[in-house]
């Protein structure tokens, strides 16, 4: 969750975040969730962390089946 898509993308494309993302390579972005507040965006992500893995894949399919990074689009 970030209030600065952009600034979070470049950050992680440049590998200056630890976690998941760095850990495993991960910097395109194929999928994100505006949201009108703060509070609604961190009890969609938290709500979003105990999912598995399938109901992930298939949100991205969804919106995204190509898989493309969307990250292009943001600027």
């Amino acid at each position: 969750m970030t209030s600065n898509l952009p600034q979070r993308i470049a950050q992680h494309k440049a590998g200056k975040i630890d976690g998941f993302a760095k850990k495993y390579g991960v910097n395109m972005l194929v999928w994100y969730e505006p949201h009108e507040t703060m509070e609604s965006a961190i009890v969609q992500e938290k709500r979003m962390k105990k999912w598995n893995r399938a109901w992930k894949v298939r949100l991205i399919l969804n919106g995204n089946p190509e898989w493309r990074d969307l990250a292009g689009e943001l600027w």
